[in-house]
């Protein structure tokens, strides 16, 4: 990352930041101090806006929001995209806007209407189609009186009857139904002059009559339904015809407004960015990050553009300023996957180290190491291939794709040194036979693979804590770094003595440089230190993991072949086989992922990565 100043006539801001915006390299730093480096104290100042930027900045504002009211009445369309430029043409957009508003409004408000008065007449809908039924046996000619009742237990049908037979002495007639949400609804008929005294008792069985909207109260009730249903027809009909006329106004002006709103939100955003920008009497002055790759190419298209008005300059970055150079993560094609593994850590810090090339290197590894099987090697691979064949765009999947395409290859070769082939399946029916030695067979010589594994991972993260503690200038850090370095590998060639014991002109100066670097140790870190060291011994412990999860899988592949031969049936057998071989399958993509994740971000990490990174966040254009 490389820190840069850009000095220009003032003239020519805007069209500087337009430009910036458009490369999207540059990220603007807001504090002034590093001006002093120029000598320009007393004459440089917060860009301070005239009366002419608010007013202009009001009226974008408010154009915006103007716009952005029209647009949440328009429904979504699928239009083209607009290509006018406002700029010219920015002044006639306020009275348009207006009057395409109030129009809108007008309609949207004019439907919200309907739809509220359709959803109260649905509410009779399942009520109505209950009740119609019951009205076509009621003949209207006998000037019977009817009363609609709503009953909430079904239980009650029987106290109305009761209740109703009372009242008129028997001269009444009452059905009931169901409706299709499980209301159950009741029709009394009866004579004019016990309709008021039925209404009376239901009201004190607390048995809520029928209730229809206002406008249909004076209607007879037999009526009621048919006008409500053609209320709703025509109410829905109007709802249509006005969702239309927004569809229509949409398809017309959408590309428009779209382009104007967009071109809006830039011109705000360039405004918004002056806040950081700096003058004096005839120029201004703005200072930020841009990657080094892109510095060189910046400085010549501000030249070429505006004819050496504009003038960058690349300054050199202080002790003070490391805390807030940005961090942007950038790898070759190789690397660029695991990226997907390092954004789940922190940022790392500018003077710290990218984690993305260790992943890629020592991921795959990991992997390869614990699940170490060549058909299942071969299957993921398969898998990968056509993940990424089928998401040729960079995303989440296609990233995860090539990660499992490398990793697979590692557990090919793996599996080629072991010798397995789903499980001990490749030694029954080809005679493979294991490069390097069998991991169901030889436990102790796994161990201490994976012990030497762990070694060359934690002094690796040592060497590297020690170099950047160095870079930092912390001198202590960096002693306690290297100590604990020489301290594990002269323990470690002493473990290897216990196996194959060494000669004495040895293991004496062995012993001597450890007795020598304990005090050191605690001079360099303090009384914690011996707890550091016993915590470096218990990471490289730590990948004995990986013996104990591959044995795993290889033993859960041994067991799937041999039940599979105990079936007796070459079909049950390939399917008991083949179901226990998937289960297997899944854990030795999950259990090797998450472990080997693991023994990075706790065991390796920790001896030298220092997170805190500031995003590296240019201005750039929003997406489209």
């Amino acid at each position: 990352m490389s820190k840069v100043e850009i000095v220009g006539t003032k003239g020519r801001l805007m069209e500087t930041l337009t430009l910036l915006r458009e490369r999207g390299v540059f990220q603007i730093e807001p504090e002034i101090e590093e001006l002093a480096e120029g000598g320009y104290w007393g004459r440089v100042r917060a860009l301070a806006p005239d009366e002419k930027a608010l007013s202009e900045r009001l009226f974008f504002q408010d154009l915006r929001d103007r716009i952005e009211e029209l647009l949440s009445y328009l429904p979504k369309v699928d239009v083209r995209r607009g290509y006018l430029e406002p700029l010219s043409v920015i002044d006639i957009f306020p009275p348009l806007v207006e009057k395409h508003l109030a129009a809108c409004r007008e309609r949207h408000l004019a439907k919200e209407s309907r739809l509220k008065e359709l959803a109260e007449f649905g509410g009779y809908s399942d009520l109505l189609g209950a009740l119609e039924p019951l009205l076509e046996g009621v003949d209207r000619e006998t000037g019977l009186e009817l009363v609609g009742v709503t009953i909430r237990a079904p239980e009650l049908v029987g106290r109305l009857r009761e209740l109703a037979e009372q009242i008129t002495e028997g001269r009444f007639q009452m059905e009931t139904a169901r409706s299709e949400n499980g209301t159950v609804v009741g029709l009394i008929a009866t004579e004019k002059g016990f309709a008021d005294t039925i209404r009376s008792a239901l009201q004190a069985e607390q048995v809520p009559e029928m209730t229809f909207p206002a406008g249909f109260a004076e209607l007879p009730f037999a009526q009621k339904a048919a006008a409500l249903r053609a209320q709703f027809a025509e109410v829905a009909e109007q709802v249509a015809v006005l969702e239309g006329e927004l569809e229509g106004f949409a398809r017309r002006w959408l590309p428009m407004y779209r382009r104007v709103r967009e071109w809006l939100e830039e011109r705000l955003a360039l405004l918004q960015v002056t806040a950081s920008v700096f003058e004096t009497e005839m120029c201004f002055f703005c200072h930020g990050w841009v990657p080094s790759a892109e510095a060189a190419a910046l400085r010549q298209v501000l030249a070429e553009r505006f004819g050496g008005e504009v003038h960058l300059a690349v300054k050199k970055i202080l002790e003070r300023d490391l805390e807030r150079v940005p961090v942007a993560l950038k790898n070759p094609a190789y690397f660029r996957p695991f990226e997907l593994f390092a954004r789940l850590l922190p940022l790392p810090s500018y003077t710290s180290y990218d984690p993305t090339p260790f992943l890629g290197i020592f991921f795959p590894l990991f992997f390869g190491m614990i699940l170490g099987d060549i058909g299942y090697g071969v299957l993921l691979l398969l898998a990968a291939l056509i993940l990424i064949r089928l998401c040729r765009a960079r995303t989440l999947v296609s990233d995860g794709a090539k990660i499992l395409g490398v990793s697979a290859l590692y557990c090919i070769l793996f599996g080629i040194l072991f010798g397995e082939c789903f499980g001990d399946l490749g030694h029954r029916l080809f005679g493979l036979q294991p490069l390097c030695f069998e991991r169901s067979a030889a436990i102790v010589p796994m161990i201490y693979f994976t012990l030497s594994v762990g070694v060359m991972h934690v002094c690796l993260g040592l060497l590297i804590g020690a170099f950047s503690a160095l870079k930092r200038r912390l001198r202590g850090e960096a002693m306690f770094r290297l100590l604990s370095l020489v301290i594990v590998l002269c323990a470690v060639v002493l473990l290897v003595g216990v196996i194959a014991p060494l000669p004495w002109q040895v293991n004496r100066p062995l012993l001597a440089t450890v007795l020598v670097a304990a005090p050191l140790l605690v001079l360099a870190k303090g009384l914690l230190a011996p707890l550091e060291l016993l915590k470096i011994f218990g990471n490289i412990i730590s990948y004995v993991r990986i013996m104990a999860i591959g044995l795993t899988s290889v033993l859960l592949a041994q067991v799937a072949n041999r039940l599979g031969g105990m079936t007796g049936d070459i079909v049950a057998g390939i399917l008991v086989a083949g179901l226990l071989h998937a289960f297997n399958l899944l854990l030795g993509v999950f259990a090797p992922t998450v472990h080997s994740l693991r023994l990075h971000y706790v065991e390796f990490f920790g001896k030298f990565l220092e997170f805190g990174g500031r995003r590296f966040e240019p201005l750039e254009k929003g997406p489209k």
